[in-house]
């Protein structure tokens, strides 16, 4: 199924490198609100607050699609392999050229070390 120029889909870039549309932008951003509502954060102890970092999830669909990205289950259930860390950003627009596959093809490059 294609999303490409469908009504309110997006398409955003999750790095570690994974492509993802974004059917209902509302829908995401929903369940990135829901899960910073439920997290037990001391909001004492952070720079903003709740409302301002709901806000912020709404407004900002790359960060409300980092916010849920869990790298941790990329893994799960593969013998042998074990998560030990990562890091994962999301940015609006094509892929990086860096990142980018040629001819259409996946690359098989191991991924950026810095």
């Amino acid at each position: 199924m294609t999303t490409e120029g469908a009504p309110g889909s997006r398409r955003l870039q999750l790095y570690c490198r994974i492509d993802i549309a974004v059917t209902d932008p509302a829908a995401l951003t929903g369940h990135a609100v829901a899960e910073l509502r439920a997290a037990d954060i001391d909001w004492a102890q952070e720079e903003d607050d709740l409302p301002s970092a709901d806000a912020e999830l709404r407004g900002d669909l790359t960060l409300a699609l980092a916010s849920v990205a869990d790298l941790s289950r990329v893994v799960d259930g593969v013998p042998g392999v074990e998560f030990r860390g990562g890091v994962c950003w999301a940015e609006t627009g094509p892929p990086r050229a860096s990142f980018a596959p040629t001819g259409g093809q996946p690359s098989t490059a191991p991924g950026p070390t810095g």
